[in-house]
């Protein structure tokens, strides 16, 4: 498997279900509705879990954008193959979504709530504020980046592994995204990843999906850049103390 292919199925697979477990708390008469944050918050973690698996030993499993950006600004990935692994997230986060929906689409017909169902493909704010949105998105992914340098720093020397996600091993991964899930996600719902957001979105925008609600493209910016800027703070951050 090569690093390309194994960031679009570490991708897919995230996301898949990552919005598998919002498809099914948030969709009509599935067996899971209205069953909550912390079921949410606890899928998304094992589904960082399941793509880091399954991608780590291929690619390193960095799965997002801001993983990437964060890992050549440090000087841990190099810039040249920084493009192919963003294609390669975004085609795995729209192969996740639309398999989402084919999944779920007899829920997604009996649901009448259009801003439900576009909340299994992306984010959106709880109070809508372009500031503290941004600066959610930014902070979150400020700690899951901070937190993954420190990790793969002890790993630097292993000239066999590919720095990034893969070289945490899968479980502290998990246990990383479900903290910030649980402590910072209640403002923006943790979009954390540009891939994660955009990829559905533009899913979203070109599936027939009855009744759907507007993209939100004027706020869709924000879980892209703020996780850039987040996940580059970082990296500067860890290199000013090391």
């Amino acid at each position: 498997m090569t690093p390309f292919i194994a960031e679009i199925i570490g991708t897919a697979l995230l996301i898949l279900l990552g919005g598998g477990v919002v498809a099914n708390v948030v969709l009509k008469k599935t067996i899971g509705n209205n069953s909550g944050w912390i079921v949410i918050t606890t899928g998304w973690a094992l589904a960082v879990y399941v793509a880091v698996v399954v991608a780590g030993p291929h690619s390193g499993a960095h799965i997002n954008p801001a993983v990437t950006v964060a890992l050549a600004v440090a000087g841990k990935f190099p810039w040249v193959d920084v493009p192919i692994y963003i294609l390669a997230q975004m085609l795995g986060a729209m192969i996740g979504a639309l398999t989402v929906w084919l999944m779920y689409k007899s829920h997604f017909e009996v649901t009448e709530d259009g801003d439900a169902k576009k909340a299994v493909f992306c984010t959106a704010p709880a109070i809508r504020n372009t500031f503290t949105n941004f600066f959610s998105e930014m902070v979150g992914t400020f700690v899951l980046l901070f937190t993954i340098l420190y990790f793969t720093d002890a790993t630097i020397n292993t000239t066999e592994t590919v720095i990034g996600l893969g070289s945490l091993g899968a479980l502290p991964v998990a246990f990383l995204v479900w903290s910030i899930g649980l402590s910072l996600g209640g403002t923006t719902g943790y979009a954390i990843n540009p891939a994660r957001d955009l990829g559905p979105r533009i899913m979203h925008a070109l599936l027939p999906i009855k009744d759907k609600a507007s993209n939100d493209w004027s706020y869709a910016w924000i879980p892209i850049v703020g996780p850039l800027i987040g996940g580059v703070l970082a990296a500067f951050l860890m290199m000013l103390l090391s």
